[in-house]
């Protein structure tokens, strides 16, 4: 089933982009902000993590690595269409025009982190694996029933494929056609979990077939493809012709979560190999150096800015006062039940010292 979903690729781990039909497309003024932005937010991850190890947000996801797949299709979206990421697709929400400092307040465990500025449409993060993908078919119909020519994005990693939520979400869509893209960020392993062990399938694309939709496989660290794809997949959903799975493969060099350790199941050097061969932003550094377009000082900018932008961000995140704890248990429904009440006062008890 491989060749069948074979993958596609624009530029070349050198930054070669072969086809001219493409490479007009490619304005210097686009693959410019593709660096910019993927620098962008590398910077941002680098500083959270860093955050995370000084004890100043909670548990958080890294993303390096998959940038072009993150900046490709944020890029690629329209100003009011639907945004739906996991836990792990801040920086598709950043790109896309989240606020910076709510995106640190959700790792810092407070409500307004899920709570875009006015005129996005980007769903909370999905934590349960999957559950945004049904979400995100709804948000598109309702679109398509309000004669809307909006789309909707569900950003998901290969483990969500073996959930319900993933083939519900795509039958649903499947069947009333509405605007919506699935985009799938394979990086090979759920949490610890090879793909190989995960499904029998060789591809994630290939699953589209038993739907009737369009399935594609890119590659998801060259962002001309991802962008040129998802502004395909966008397309067709925007004239009717339904949703879209694409299967983008890619890697990401850290952990899971900054609680994993990703040396107990995978060779950790044949992460450090790939910095130098597919690392996203290295390849289309190399392509603006093939193109004459690539200046160090322009880097070293693009860098100092995103960093200031930062550090901006996490000065307001630390204005806010900590989270309460009992936030989990108060919002869960309009009023209190008794179970719910007994847990939040067990777990209070419980870390104000267990007395």
């Amino acid at each position: 089933m491989k060749k069948d979903f074979p993958m596609i690729q624009l530029m070349d781990e050198q930054g070669n982009v072969a086809k001219p039909s493409i490479r007009e497309k490619i304005t210097p003024e686009l693959a410019i902000q593709f660096y910019k932005e993927m620098i962008r937010i590398r910077q941002f991850d680098r500083k959270a993590v860093s955050l995370q190890r000084q004890g100043r947000i909670g548990t958080y996801a890294p993303y390096e690595g998959q940038e072009a797949s993150q900046v490709g299709t944020a890029l690629a979206l329209g100003k009011d269409d639907w945004l739906f990421p996991t836990y792990r697709d801040h920086g598709a929400a950043f790109v896309f025009g989240h606020s910076l400092r709510n995106i640190l307040l959700f790792w810092n465990g407070r409500n307004e982190g899920c709570v875009p500025p006015d005129g996005k449409k980007i769903f909370p993060p999905g934590i349960p694996i999957a559950t945004q993908i049904p979400h995100a078919a709804g948000a598109a119909l309702a679109e398509k029933m309000k004669g809307t020519t909006c789309a909707a994005i569900a950003y998901f990693g290969d483990g969500a494929t073996s959930e319900g939520d993933f083939h519900e979400g795509l039958n649903f869509a499947s069947v009333t056609k509405a605007p919506v893209v699935f985009f799938n960020q394979n990086n090979g392993y759920a949490i610890s979990v090879p793909i190989e062990k995960q499904m029998n399938s060789e591809t994630i694309a290939q699953k589209a077939v038993a739907y009737g939709i369009q399935g594609v496989r890119i590659d998801g660290n060259d962002v001309f493809a991802v962008y040129f794809e998802t502004l395909k997949a966008l397309e067709r959903a925007r004239k009717g012709e339904g949703p879209t799975l694409i299967e983008a493969v890619t890697w990401r060099y850290g952990a899971h979560t900054t609680a994993d350790d990703p040396s107990k199941y995978r060779d950790q050097e044949e992460s450090h190999e790939k910095r130098n061969t597919i690392d996203p932003i290295l390849r289309l550094e190399r392509f603006l150096k093939n193109e004459g377009l690539f200046n160090e000082n322009d880097r070293i900018v693009f860098e100092e800015e995103a960093a200031a932008e930062i550090d901006y961000a996490v000065e307001e995140m630390e204005q806010f006062p900590a989270a309460n704890p009992a936030d989990i248990f108060d919002y869960v429904y309009e009023k209190p039940v008794w179970p719910i009440e007994k847990q939040k006062q067990d777990y209070l008890q419980l870390i104000g010292g267990g007395k």
